[in-house]
C-alpha cells in the first residue's frame, strides 16, 4: 500500500503497560493491530510494542515519514491533581513504588526518543505527531468509534489507569462526552483481583479463572461481601478500603523483563473476615467454589447498578463496554436481561490491548473530526502467512503434509473430528484480542463427553474447570442458545437450551452455559466453511474452540504452530491449505 499525499495515517500504541500493542489506522480504516506479547512470546508483555508498530507497518508498506500522528493512550497530565491530593494525604506509602510511577511516567513522555530510535530518524521529527490520550478515554473510543452505533452509553471498567478506574460517557457521532468517573483506588478490577488472589490465582490476568470457578458454587456470601464494595446513591461504588493493602505502595511494576507483577492487594482485615489465602497446590475446596461464586455475582450486580443508572440518566438503548471488565463475559452475557439496554458492542480487544486502537480513533475522530467509518466487525487484523511460507518451513524441518483445496480440507478434517480428533486450525490473519475466533484456534467435537477432559488434560494442561467454548453458525444461535444477540468475538457467555445440552456436553458449562462465538460467514468465510459441513455431517451446526497455545501466548508463527502441535497430543495440524497428520 502506498500513501497517498491526501491519506491520513494514524499509528496507535499502548506501551509501558500490561498487554502492549500497535495498531495502524489509513483513512479511518483499521489495517493492521497485533500484541507484543504475540511476537515476544511473553504473556501481558509490558514494555514499548517496537515489534507491533514495525508489523504494523510492514503489513501496510507504510513507512515511519508516512505517519501523520501517533497515538499513546496513556497520559501522565490526566488528573494530576487528584493524584498529588492522594499522595499527600498518604504520605508514607512505598517510595519505591512512587519512583517506579514516576519512571514509567517519564517512559510515556519520550516518546520521540522511542520512536527516533527504532526508526532512525530525528526524534524531532515526531515532535508535533505524538498525542497522549488518557488511558480510559482510549477504551472508551476502542469500543463507540468502532461500534455502529450513532448515539451510545459508553463505559469502561478495569483496574486502574491514569489514576481513573471507571468511565463513563455519551458517545455522539464524532463526540465522546465524559459525564462520570471513578478515582484510584475505589476499583471494581483491584476488587476482583484481590479476592483473585485470596482464591489461590497470582498471575497477572488470573480473573478468568474465578469466572471459570464460580459455576461451581453458589453465592451465598454476598451479604460479608456487601462490608467490602458498596453499591452507592449516585448510580456507582466504592470500596471499604479496611480491607486492602494501602494502594500507595505499588500495585503492579514490570522490571527488566517487562512481565507484570501484581502485588498482593488484600490485607490481614480480609483474611480474617474470609480466611487464609489458598496456596498454589492446595485443593480447591467448596468453600473456594462458593467464594467465587459470591464474588462473581457481586461484580455482576455492581455493574448492572451502574447500566441502570446510567440508561435511567441518559434514556439511550445502545451500550458500549471497554476495559478490563469489560472480559468478563459471563456478566457481558446477562446485561440484556437485567437492564434496559438492547444492543451492545464490545471490542474483541476490550482488554488494555485495544488501547492502542482506541487511542487511534481517538485522535481520528475526538481530536481530528475524521468521518465516522462502517463498525469494526472483523478481529482478524495480524499475522498472515501464504502456503508457501507454510510449505518453506515444514521441508525445512522434513515434516511429510499434504496440500488440499478447502473444500477436501472440510472433508477430511470434519471426518478426523467426528473420529475424535483434536485438530490445529492455523488460517488467514491472527485475531486481535486475548480469544481464538477461528485464525488460531485448537478444535474438536463439542458431542464427545470426553473432549474437555482429553483437551484439559493433554494439551491445554489447565485447571479442570475451565469451560471450552462453542462456536457456532451464527443463524442458530436461536436454535440453542437462550438469546436473540450474537457474540461475535466470543464475549458473552449465554444459557443453552435444557433440551440441547445433552447434544454439546463439551461445550456447556456446569450450570449449563456456554461462551459463545457466532460466526458469520462474510468475516470467517474458511471457518464459517468448515463448521457447516460438520453441520452437515452431525447435524449440530457447532465446533468446540479454544485458543492455539499450551501455556504460552497463542500462536503466531508456523513454526510455533508446529512445534505446539509436536508437543501435544493433537491429531492433525491445519494451516492454510496444508494438512499435517500424526499416525492414526
Amino acid at each position: 500500500m502506498k500513501k497517498n499525499s491526501n491519506s491520513l495515517v494514524i499509528v496507535g500504541i499502548n506501551a509501558y503497560h500490561a498487554d502492549s500493542s500497535a495498531s495502524i489506522f489509513i483513512d479511518g480504516k483499521l489495517e493492521a493491530a497485533i500484541e507484543e506479547e504475540r511476537l515476544r512470546r511473553v504473556k501481558h508483555w509490558a514494555g514499548f510494542p517496537e515489534l507491533s508498530i514495525k508489523f504494523c507497518l510492514q503489513k501496510t508498506g507504510m513507512t515511519f515519514d508516512d505517519i501523520d500522528y501517533f497515538a499513546i493512550g496513556r497520559d501522565p497530565k490526566a488528573k494530576l491533581v487528584n493524584k498529588l491530593k492522594y499522595v499527600l494525604t498518604h504520605p508514607f506509602g512505598n517510595l519505591s513504588a512512587i519512583q517506579d510511577r514516576l519512571r514509567n511516567s517519564h517512559y510515556v513522555s519520550s516518546l520521540e526518543e522511542e520512536l527516533s530510535k527504532i526508526s532512525s530518524l530525528d526524534k524531532g521529527i515526531f515532535k508535533n505527531k505524538i498525542y497522549n490520550i488518557e488511558h480510559h478515554r482510549s477504551h472508551l473510543a476502542s469500543s463507540f468509534f468502532a461500534s455502529p452505533f450513532e448515539k451510545a452509553v459508553c463505559l469502561s471498567i478495569d483496574g486502574s489507569g491514569d489514576f481513573s478506574t471507571t468511565m463513563a460517557a455519551i458517545g455522539n457521532g464524532n463526540d465522546l462526552k465524559v459525564i462520570h468517573s471513578i478515582d484510584f483506588p475505589h476499583s471494581i478490577g483491584l476488587f476482583y483481583t484481590a479476592f483473585t488472589q485470596l482464591l489461590g490465582f497470582n498471575n497477572y490476568g488470573d480473573e478468568y479463572k474465578v469466572m471459570g470457578m464460580a459455576p461451581y458454587g453458589n453465592p451465598i456470601y454476598l451479604n460479608k461481601l456487601k462490608k467490602v464494595i458498596q453499591l452507592t446513591h449516585d448510580g456507582f461504588f466504592k470500596l471499604n478500603l479496611k480491607y486492602f493493602r494501602s494502594m500507595t505502595s505499588g500495585v503492579i511494576s514490570y522490571g527488566k523483563e517487562h512481565k507484570p507483577i501484581v502485588a498482593s492487594l488484600f490485607n490481614k482485615n480480609l483474611i480474617k473476615e474470609f480466611g487464609l489465602p489458598r496456596q498454589k497446590n492446595e485443593e480447591i475446596t467448596q468453600y473456594h467454589k462458593d467464594l467465587a461464586a459470591s464474588v462473581q455475582k457481586i461484580v455482576e450486580n455492581t455493574i448492572f447498578h451502574i447500566l441502570n443508572h446510567l440508561h435511567q440518566k441518559t434514556g439511550i438503548d445502545n451500550l458500549c463496554i471497554s476495559g478490563g471488565v469489560a472480559q468478563n463475559s459471563v456478566a457481558n452475557g446477562k446485561i440484556t436481561s437485567n437492564t434496559p439496554f438492547k444492543n451492545i458492542y464490545i471490542p474483541s480487544a476490550g482488554h488494555d490491548a485495544g488501547i492502542s486502537m482506541g487511542a487511534a480513533l481517538y485522535v481520528q475522530h475526538q481530536i481530528k473530526n475524521y468521518k465516522r467509518q462502517e463498525a469494526i466487525i472483523s478481529p482478524y487484523t495480524g499475522s498472515h502467512f501464504s502456503n508457501k511460507e507454510i510449505k518453506a518451513v515444514l521441508n525445512e524441518k522434513g515434516i511429510l503434509f499434504e496440500e488440499m483445496e478447502d473444500e477436501k480440507i472440510y472433508d477430511e478434517v470434519t471426518d478426523r473430528i467426528i473420529g475424535g480428533g483434536v485438530i490445529g486450525w492455523f488460517t488467514g490473519n491472527a485475531e486481535f484480542g486475548p480469544r481464538a475466533l477461528g485464525g488460531r484456534s485448537i478444535l474438536a467435537d463439542p458431542r464427545r463427553n470426553d473432549a474437555k477432559d482429553l483437551l484439559n488434560l493433554k494439551i491445554k494442561r489447565r485447571e479442570s474447570f475451565r469451560p471450552f467454548a462453542p462456536s457456532i453458525l451464527m443463524e442458530y444461535v436461536q436454535d440453542y442458545f437462550e438469546c436473540n444477540e450474537t457474540a461475535p468475538f466470543m464475549e458473552k457467555v449465554f444459557p443453552i437450551k435444557k433440551e440441547k445440552r445433552h447434544l454439546i456436553p463439551a461445550v456447556t458449562h456446569v450450570d449449563g452455559s456456554g461462551r459463545v462465538q457466532t460466526v458469520n460467514k462474510l468475516v470467517s468465510p474458511r471457518y464459517y466453511g468448515l463448521i457447516e459441513k460438520f453441520h452437515q455431517k452431525t447435524g449440530v451446526p457447532i465446533l468446540l474452540n479454544t485458543s492455539f497455545n499450551e501455556n504460552e501466548p497463542i500462536v503466531n508463527t508456523p513454526e510455533e504452530a508446529l512445534n505446539c502441535f509436536l508437543r501435544t497430543d493433537m491429531d492433525v495440524l491445519v494451516m492454510e491449505n496444508i494438512i499435517v497428520s500424526k499416525k492414526k
